[in-house]
């Protein structure tokens, strides 16, 4: 009998070390000791923009309560200019009404000019920090096939769009480095590794990590609230992250949001759970110039829900790159997948570090293997 109890155990215990339990990670406040810090795994945390839904009906010449605040939404993101903040009031006015319908128009949505359902369901969407609209005009172009009256459809052949003036990196080769006050571990470094790997492959240009950070063409920081660049983070949901357009080079995250960095993120608890590989390759694309789409499918579109995982480059994502840098002379056309083999090396770090706290689960799982084998065998 305590033969059986005992390979019962120990099948268990492999069973548990085996088993990547957690696979998230959030970034400590730099103003606190890292090690008194743990993702919060039980948070129900909702986006700072839910409030939002309580607008929905809202339309020309009505007053609602809080509705600045949604202007202050658009103005962030570029659909209002020429208003300062100061002056939003509750009232939706001639100059919201605009500001809605160019925002439902690069989102593909009904241009009802109301706060629709549909409309409110698309700006509650976590998203990119990066404007829609920057210096009056629209970085996004409608990529939906859309019909007339007389049941006539167009298909849109602009799509993919670019910083103004199409800024761009001249040299090919370019170094990235993680701030090292956030001190993350590989199997974080290896996620942008291969988000990196996805652009390398349609173009000619190649991403190597450095440990000088400050020295490094792009650097890659995790920060929570305001941290002096003028975009300051909002907690969980939200904003996720935000990157500047070339040769500026940084590249900021929200260090509150529950990351995932391995495993399958669609079947996570979290309802706030965000794939860091999936805001990773977005933000990359704005690193080498690419504004935002209005194809869903793209990874440029700004949005990305929680819990959901999008890391392959479509055409409208190669197409757009590709005209900026070029073709990669080994890149045979067809869209690469998220299912391409790791290297030896590679597998052997994901192997190590699936999930960052893996090492306590191990821990504990051991402790507990040798606790009851102890019992057995006296």
């Amino acid at each position: 009998m305590k033969t059986h109890i005992l390979i019962s155990i120990i099948l268990l215990f492999i069973l548990a070390l085996s088993t990547n339990l957690i696979t998230g990670f959030r970034i400590p406040d730099l103003d606190h000791d890292p090690s008194t810090h743990f993702p919060n795994f039980t948070s129900f945390a909702s986006s700072p923009w839910d409030y939002f839904k309580n607008f929905n009906g809202c339309q020309i010449g009505e007053q609602r309560n809080g509705l600045a605040k949604l202007k202050q939404y658009f103005h962030r993101f570029g659909y209002i200019q020429e208003i300062p903040i100061s002056n939003f009031t509750d009232s939706f006015d001639d100059s919201f009404e605009l500001a809605l319908k160019n925002y439902q128009k690069n989102f593909n949505l009904d241009q009802t000019g109301i706060l629709d359902d549909q409309t409110l369901q698309q700006i509650q969407q976590p998203r990119c920090g990066v404007a829609d609209i920057i210096n009056g005009v629209s970085t996004m172009n409608s990529g939906k096939t859309s019909s007339n009256s007389h049941g006539t459809k167009f298909h849109s052949v602009a799509h993919f769009s670019f910083f103004p003036g199409q800024p761009r990196w001249r040299n090919r080769r370019l170094t990235y480095g993680f701030l090292p006050e956030n001190n993350l571990p590989d199997t974080v470094k290896l996620t942008f590794a291969n988000a990196f790997n996805r652009w390398a492959e349609v173009t000619p240009l190649t991403f190597v990590q450095t440990e000088f950070y400050y020295n490094a063409n792009i650097k890659i920081a995790f920060f929570s609230g305001d941290h002096g660049d003028g975009e300051p983070f909002d907690g969980v949901l939200g904003t996720l992250a935000h990157a500047f357009s070339p040769p500026n080079g940084r590249f900021h995250l929200d260090g509150s949001e529950d990351w995932m960095v391995d495993g399958d993120v669609s079947t996570s608890t979290l309802r706030s759970a965000v794939d860091l590989e999936s805001v990773a390759v977005h933000e990359i694309g704005h690193l080498l110039g690419l504004g935002h789409s209005s194809v869903e499918e793209s990874i440029m579109y700004p949005t990305i829900a929680s819990r959901k995982k999008k890391v392959d480059l479509t055409v409208d994502d190669i197409q757009g790159v590709q005209v900026l840098y070029g073709s990669n002379p080994n890149y045979n056309g067809s869209i690469p997948s998220s299912t391409t083999t790791r290297s030896h090396q590679e597998r052997e770090e994901s192997n190590n570090g699936n999930g960052i706290y893996n090492l306590g689960l191990s821990y504990w799982a051991y402790s507990v293997f040798l606790v009851l084998v102890t019992i057995l065998l006296v």
